[in-house]
């Protein structure tokens, strides 16, 4: 696919490059990766050949799960919004998100990846499967890397939901029969200190309580109004495994974050999720999740200037601690809506 892409162009010159510990899963690598050999490329020569590569640098990503850009003559965050925009993919804005975490606006595209503190683990995820909306496609981009750790793991969720149904096929039938359901405790206001922080206010778009139970109905949410101003907020069911292509299906949840890493000062894992009729989850096929997730996982270890397409409905993500600064930025994309009917 490289070698088209550079006969289809004379813009760049790029080439496929092999990383350590890369995976071959079929007659797929993961992540794909992608230097630009161009030593006097300008914004201007990477913006017309991403507008001209969109297509097949998508289906790169469609068929990989994740394509990485080293080289590409980006450094900061306007840089990278350019590169997004000429992909030609809509914007998915994260103010207009139901996500949890506390993030910061650098543009009108680009965010903060996440506001926790360095310490944080955040655990593997795909962006928004806990909600009723989410977009098809993630892009990460390092500006700063750390001086220690603050690799993004990546994982393919469709080889880690053939791995469980292997292991645990009663519980894979669960989550396929039943999907999940989502319980979150949001404040009053944004708590950047959790890596859930996020206040009812924001995530909603609203200023009033009548506004927030208008918004939450609208969503089919079950909710609670707590003493201390929180709002204790359900989910309706949502799926937990989506069909990308024929015979081809995906863990898409947040199943392993919600049950290892929703916890703070208003939070409790064990009360984060259940499956759709309310039953509990196994807790050993969980666990069994968790590990396999753990051995499947590719971690980008960032150089400032990297980038990352993730298709969303095929990989998902997280995050390791780290010592130093790290500014990591990212864009959503293509936003898409999801439902489940208990079966």
């Amino acid at each position: 696919m490289v070698d088209s892409i550079v006969n289809a162009s004379a813009v760049l010159e790029v080439s496929a490059l092999s990383l350590p510990d890369q995976q071959r899963h079929g007659e797929t690598v993961f992540p794909y990766v992608i230097r630009c050999e161009s030593a006097d490329a300008t914004r201007a020569d990477v913006e017309r050949w991403v507008a001209m590569q969109s297509r097949k640098l998508l289906e790169l990503a469609a068929m990989h799960g994740a394509v990485v850009f080293r080289d590409f003559a980006l450094s900061t965050a306007e840089d990278f919004d350019a590169f997004v925009t000429a992909l030609g993919i809509p914007n998915f804005p994260y103010k207009k998100s139901l996500s949890n975490a506390v993030r910061v606006n650098r543009t009108e595209r680009v965010f903060s990846a996440n506001e926790a503190p360095p310490e944080v683990t955040i655990f593997f995820h795909h962006e928004m499967a806990q909600t009723p909306i989410y977009p098809a496609k993630i892009l990460f981009f390092c500006e700063i890397a750390s001086e220690e750790g603050g690799a993004t793991p990546i994982c393919r969720s469709d080889v880690l939901y053939e791995r469980l149904k292997e292991a645990c096929p009663q519980f894979v039938e669960n989550c396929e029969t039943k999907g999940l359901q989502y319980t979150n405790v949001m404040p009053g206001d944004d708590d950047p200190k959790s890596g859930m922080g996020r206040s009812w206010r924001s995530t909603l778009e609203v200023t009033t309580r009548e506004a927030a139970e208008d918004r939450l109905r609208e969503l089919s949410y079950s909710w609670e109004w707590l003493p201390d101003g929180c709002l204790r907020a359900t989910t309706p069911p949502l799926p937990a495994v989506m069909e990308v292509g024929p015979g081809r299906k995906t863990f898409f949840n947040q199943l392993i974050a919600a049950f290892r890493g929703w916890k703070d000062s208003r939070n409790d894992p064990s009360e984060a999720i259940r499956h759709g009729d309310g039953s509990k989850l196994d807790a050993d096929a969980v666990q069994q999740a968790v590990r396999l997730a753990e051995e499947l996982a590719f971690d980008v270890k960032w150089q400032p200037g990297d980038a990352v397409l993730i298709d969303n409905t095929i990989v998902m993500h997280a995050r390791r601690t780290f010592r130093g600064t790290r500014k990591v930025v990212a864009s959503l994309a293509d936003v898409r809506s999801q439902s489940f009917s208990v079966r």
